[in-house]
């Protein structure tokens, strides 16, 4: 007996949705670190690497990517609150 083969479904996503959420989660790290050294070198750099996951995301990491930026903002500010508050460099 001879069945036909049940058809696969690839569910894996491409290289440019593998290095989106990559570059997500590098941003999501630097933007925690803002929060604590130098926001004014770290913040920038990682709310472009959030773009630049946005950009390249598509559809499984559109939201990580998303919420990359926002967590990029809040780094920057908070980051840029804690320096001036406790007269710390910011850059």
């Amino acid at each position: 007996m001879s069945t036909a083969p049940a058809p696969y479904e690839d569910d894996r996503g491409s290289a440019a949705e593998t290095a989106a959420g990559l570059l997500a989660a590098i941003s999501l790290t630097a933007s925690v670190i803002a929060c604590l050294y130098r926001p004014l070198r770290l913040a920038p750099f990682a709310i472009l690497i959030a773009l630049l996951a946005v950009a390249l995301s598509k559809g499984r990491h559109q939201r990580l990517a998303a919420f990359a930026v926002a967590a990029g903002g809040l780094g920057w500010l908070i980051g840029m609150s804690v320096a001036v508050l406790t007269s710390n460099p910011i850059f």
